[in-house]
């Protein structure tokens, strides 16, 4: 299970890293370990289901498949997370959390006694615990210093890595504010160069506030999403869903295969290579995809 844990999830956060895109690896787990390997190893042993501790809810939809539902305490919510999961993997899951909030689950883990029942939410990526990111990656990854410049390419200071910065962050950046006192902010990178683009954080970037954006490797939780459709999203966990189209440039028989043109109604800040957008309908979970 180790072997693979770093195979599926750890190879890929570091390479994606090393080729300039920022991966989620706590949706990888999900789809490749959790309700892969795990579920195999479970299977093994004669069990059917697999039980997590997921706030999201299962229910049996229109066309005899099941859904993923959003969780009863929203702020909580991990339907997100599940995005990548196909119908297969679904149907042998259990949400035992899905209708309850969070602090009725604390209360009913401490009355059983159990040691967790005070431990604090996990922030970040789960595998890391209390160790950054960054200091993680550079385990595997050897710093390679290169120039900050501008959009129009203009040098105004030198980084240490590229894979320790990623597109929106406005800190750790070691460069000056303008004369105006306004702040730099990452809008790309330029992997070829070795160079980290930055802009003055505006609204009117083009780079950093986009209303489209390219995703790939597309998992459907159901039924494929239609061609046109007016849906919704979240850009990212903790994002309030957004609206938007969802237009096929490629279309193709295996979801990982399709490419989709995802329009929002309203700008997205920071759409960064790697990451992971899932698609809803009402609170209802049709799926996810890659940013490219």
């Amino acid at each position: 299970m180790i072997d693979r844990y770093k195979e599926y999830v750890v190879k890929d956060l570091v390479d994606g890293y090393r080729s300039g895109i920022t991966p989620n690896p706590d949706v990888l787990c999900n789809e490749r370990i959790k309700f892969g390997a795990l579920y195999e190893h479970v299977r093994s042993c004669g069990c059917e289901m697999i039980a997590t501790g997921h706030y999201c809810k299962k229910v049996k939809s229109a066309n005899g498949y099941w859904d993923i539902q959003e969780g009863d305490d929203k702020n909580k919510d991990q339907s997100y997370f599940l995005a990548m999961l196909s119908q297969d993997q679904i149907k042998n899951a259990l949400f035992p959390l899905g209708t309850y909030a969070k602090p009725r689950v604390r209360s009913i883990a401490s009355k059983l006694g159990l040691r967790t029942a005070a431990k604090k939410d996990s922030q970040g990526i789960c595998f890391l615990g209390k160790i950054k990111i960054q200091d993680f990656l550079a385990q595997y990854i050897q710093d390679s210093p290169g120039d900050v410049v501008t959009i129009d390419g203009k040098v105004l200071g030198r980084h240490s890595g590229l894979f320790r910065f990623t597109v929106g962050q406005r800190h750790g950046l070691n460069i000056p504010s303008n004369r105006d006192n306004k702040h730099y902010v990452v809008v790309g990178k330029d992997v070829e160069n070795n160079a980290l683009i930055v802009e003055i954080e505006s609204k009117h970037s083009s780079l950093l506030y986009k209303n489209e954006v390219i995703v790939r490797n597309l998992s459907f939780t159901n039924k494929p999403i239609g061609d046109g459709v007016k849906i919704l999203a979240k850009p990212r966990y903790r994002d309030p869903s957004q609206e938007i189209t969802f237009h096929y440039l490629h279309k193709s028989v295996h979801p990982t295969d399709c490419i989709v043109l995802v329009r929002f109604k309203k700008k997205q800040r920071a759409l960064t290579n790697g990451q992971v957008i899932a698609f809803y309908s009402g609170e209802c979970l049709l799926g996810g995809g890659i940013y490219t």
